[in-house]
């Protein structure tokens, strides 16, 4: 069942296109917590449409679709991926663009799942899918931290999308950052685009009930536990309606 966990809130630095530094405090107290995880891009796809059937309604925008997988869930939806590789309906390298190709508040909704961490281009992107958002937005982003935590704690092994690997690999993570980071980034670009958070959910690994306990006793304080061993961090953005109506 999920749970409710405390976000003490903390000093954080993020960037802004500005270039300028702005120190953040996260204020969101809550997250509720899930068990679940995804063998696969498909079983990922699912939850999506399962989880947010609401709000994927009209037109819908799909960053960084892959193969689309959205698409044939979403029968009811005009529906829009672009990737650069895939089955997108637009293809787009979102590394080299400046702007996505669409005027302001275009989507109904925009989902983005474990995309913005490949790209270089992270504060960009992300600033353009609450653009071109007429209203909700859907974002998924992964616990750098949890991936880590195994092989530095063993002290050898390396953690997936990162390490230094022969050959130059087709994919990798651009970022490294702890699911408070997480929180913390989402929550501060929101309030400066006029978006509020709706729901936010870590993604916890099922494990036996035993050795949750076992973890939380051994970190009382529920960011450091969530840092540590939650896989994913989910928002739901809504924009605010002054901001939808003004062109």
């Amino acid at each position: 069942m999920p749970y409710a966990a405390y976000v003490r809130p903390f000093p954080l630095t993020i960037d802004v296109p500005s270039d300028r530094r702005i120190l953040m405090r996260p204020t969101i107290h809550h997250l509720r917590v899930e068990f679940v995880t995804f063998r696969s891009r498909a079983e990922r796809s699912e939850y999506t449409a399962r989880r947010y059937q609401a709000i994927l309604r009209g037109k819908v925008l799909d960053v960084g679709c892959d193969e689309a997988l959205l698409r044939k869930l979403l029968p009811e939806s005009e529906y829009v991926g672009i990737d650069i590789g895939g089955a997108p309906d637009i293809r787009l390298d979102l590394e080299s663009v400046e702007r996505l190709p669409f005027p302001k508040n275009t989507f109904d909704c925009v989902v983005c799942t474990d995309v913005l961490e490949h790209l270089d281009s992270l504060h960009l992107v992300f600033n353009e899918i609450l653009r071109v958002s007429r209203r909700h937005v859907i974002l998924s982003l992964p616990n750098c931290w949890a991936a880590a935590r195994v092989p530095i704690e063993r002290g050898h092994g390396s953690p997936g999308h990162y390490g230094l690997p022969l050959d130059k690999p087709n994919d990798r993570h651009k970022w490294f950052f702890s699911l408070a980071d997480a929180v913390a980034f989402v929550e501060g670009h929101a309030q400066k685009l006029h978006f509020v958070i709706r729901d936010v959910c870590a993604m916890e690994k099922p494990r036996p009930l035993i050795v949750r306990i076992l973890r939380r006793l051994r970190y009382p304080k529920q960011i450091y536990y969530l840092n540590r061993y939650a896989h994913a961090v989910w928002f739901h953005l809504e924009k605010q309606p002054a901001a939808s109506a003004a062109k």
